[in-house]
């Protein structure tokens, strides 16, 4: 009888591991993940500190180890607002890039901290300052990548000093904690589906049209970037996708073009609203591709605690281009990303 019992908790525990449900916390905005050494790096948006947490498996997020690595300092241009960090590992060490303000929104900057150790729950991050084009003007959402051995931030931010307008602009680096040279324009909000949200919403009159939250995506020659449209207050808030048409310049700004519509919306059919700020990942087997975003579970709960990280696979069409599908309802079962 014990043997029986022991071998049903044991089928009871693999069967649990092989799948998983949305969502995979219940707060995590501005989520991001980093694949090393068989491990996934998870942050998302905590306000006032930066979050690490470490597993083998993404959608098992709520057992992952856990670490605070940096806790914003008073009375600086960086102590509050800190929002949607992204660490990576270049060059052999950790860099973390977040955005952060002194208190008011029209302060955001883009900063990098820096860590030696190879493993990022270990070890110092030591604020390396502001990482800002010439034009320094206000910046979110920066994400970092590698395209043909040259490294490359994209970013959201302001044409000038004014809250009119949120744009997705990339630039050249220098190194991991400096940017190359001026930013260059990619994208900004004209569809309609990029438009929710206008200065004249009642429900948040100060907001203006939106593009945001940047991410690089490559599929075999092709290169993508899903970005975040419309306001994140809005049940509307998106997923959009500009693709290069160029050949190796991807600072050419005339070569980026945007999806007619968006490649993630919300759905009434699976009760999923304002699906975006997303990141991509592969399965630790590397054969299939994820989805990483936060949406919230009923309509009008906006940019508050509500929005929780979910996952779930990318599809490539026949074309070589990303395809998503609805938003997978909450409390679906799901198979695991893929172990081997």
């Amino acid at each position: 009888m014990l043997l029986l019992l022991l071998f049903c908790i044991a089928s009871y525990t693999v069967s649990a591991q092989q799948t998983f449900t949305n969502p995979l916390l219940d707060y995590g905005p501005d989520p991001y993940s980093t694949y090393y050494n068989g491990y996934y790096y998870y942050t998302h948006t905590m306000q006032d500190r930066l979050v690490l947490l470490k597993t083998k498996n993404l959608a098992d997020l709520r057992n992952a180890e856990k670490k605070t690595i940096w806790i914003a300092p008073k009375n600086t241009n960086y102590s509050a607002e800190i929002w949607a960090p992204e660490f990576h590992f270049l060059n052999g060490k950790w860099y973390v890039y977040f955005a952060a303000d002194n208190g008011s929104n029209e302060t955001h900057r883009m900063y990098v901290l820096e860590n030696s150790s190879k493993d990022p729950m270990k070890g110092e991050f030591i604020f390396r300052g502001k990482i800002a084009a010439q034009t320094d003007k206000w910046a979110i959402d920066g994400n970092v990548f590698t395209y043909k051995k040259q490294l490359y931030m994209i970013w959201s931010g302001w044409e000038g000093d004014q809250n009119g307008q949120q744009n997705i602009y990339i630039a050249k680096m220098k190194s991991p904690t400096q940017i190359k040279g001026d930013r260059v324009l990619i994208s900004s909000p004209t569809k309609p589906w990029e438009l929710f949200g206008a200065l004249h919403d009642d429900i948040n009159p100060a907001q203006v049209n939106v593009n945001e939250g940047p991410q690089f995506l490559q599929h075999d020659k092709k290169v993508f970037i899903v970005f975040s449209a419309s306001g994140c207050w809005t049940d509307n808030y998106s997923l959009g996708l500009l693709t290069f048409t160029g050949k190796d310049n991807l600072l050419e700004a005339l070569a980026w073009k945007k999806s007619e519509q968006p490649i993630l919306s919300q759905s009434d059919k699976t009760k999923v609203y304002a699906p975006g700020h997303n990141s991509f990942f592969k399965s630790p087997n590397g054969k299939e591709d994820w989805i990483l975003y936060h949406a919230n579970s009923n309509p009008g709960e906006g940019c508050g605690f509500k929005r929780s990280p979910r996952i779930q696979k990318v599809i490539w069409d026949k074309d070589g281009n990303p395809t998503i599908g609805e938003p997978v309802s909450s409390g679906t079962a799901l198979a695991i990303p893929a172990m081997q």
